[in-house]
């Protein structure tokens, strides 16, 4: 699937990966499987306590109610997931990347009757396609989406940051940092990107400049990034 770009509240622009159909699949047949046992295990261990016609119908009532919220109350209190969306490192979340209400997850369990029980999910799987956001019925009137938290390894996640021929770099201090250091400063601050962290960036820019002795003429934000590609430029040459 397509990444799509938010806006946070500090105004800062993140590319969220859109969970592929794939995955999502994959994560709704765990929650099954596991709704499965759970239904099978609840049926033998209370055969013994069937009684009257009264009795048998509160008991399967009682055997019903989990697997019935099952996921509403997983996703509210494990923050966007199921066991299942777990395992496949998905989460659904808002449109702009934060933890949804706990109205949103209603919204999403209540309409998903009409996205996956009917058509046999063909409507939900029509939805995330023509969405553009990942996004079946639910999620269009919940404003939420699924996100996927698998770690694609590229060259913005190495040592390496392509450069430009004609770059012209600004703070030759960097060269006083070490391999090490630079891998973490690059972690800390795409991961920060990714959550929206603006106060982390900020914090992280300041001890920068303080270990460099330096006074940034830029945002924090680019701040680091100019930090990242002028180590670079140095280290390559």
């Amino acid at each position: 699937m397509d990444n799509f770009q938010i806006e946070t509240a500090q105004n800062i622009g993140i590319q969220q990966k859109i969970a592929g159909i794939g995955d999502r699949v994959l994560a709704f047949l765990i929650d099954l499987f596991i709704l499965v046992v759970y239904g099978i295990i609840s049926t033998i261990s209370m055969s013994s306590l069937l009684g009257d016609r009264g009795e048998t119908y509160m008991i399967y009532m009682v055997i019903g109610l989990p697997v019935f919220l099952y996921f509403l109350l997983w996703e509210t209190f494990y923050n966007g997931q199921t066991p299942g969306k777990s395992i496949m490192k998905i989460r659904v979340v808002q449109l702009d990347g934060s933890r949804p209400r706990f109205s949103q997850y209603l919204i999403r369990w209540l309409l998903r009757t009409i996205d996956i029980s009917l058509g046999s999910g063909s409507i939900a799987v029509v939805s995330i396609l023509m969405s553009g956001k990942g996004q079946r019925l639910g999620d269009m009137a919940a404003k939420t989406t699924v996100i996927s938290e698998k770690k694609d390894i590229t060259i913005a996640d190495t040592l390496i940051t392509d450069i430009s021929e004609d770059y012209k770099p600004r703070y030759p201090q960097v060269t006083i940092l070490k391999d090490k250091d630079i891998q973490d400063i690059k972690a800390m601050f795409r991961k920060a990107q990714f959550n929206g962290n603006h106060h982390i960036i900020v914090t992280l820019s300041q001890k920068i400049a303080d270990l460099l002795e330096v006074t940034p003429e830029e945002k924090p934000i680019d701040f680091v990034e100019k930090i990242i590609k002028d180590y670079n430029y140095f280290t390559q040459k």
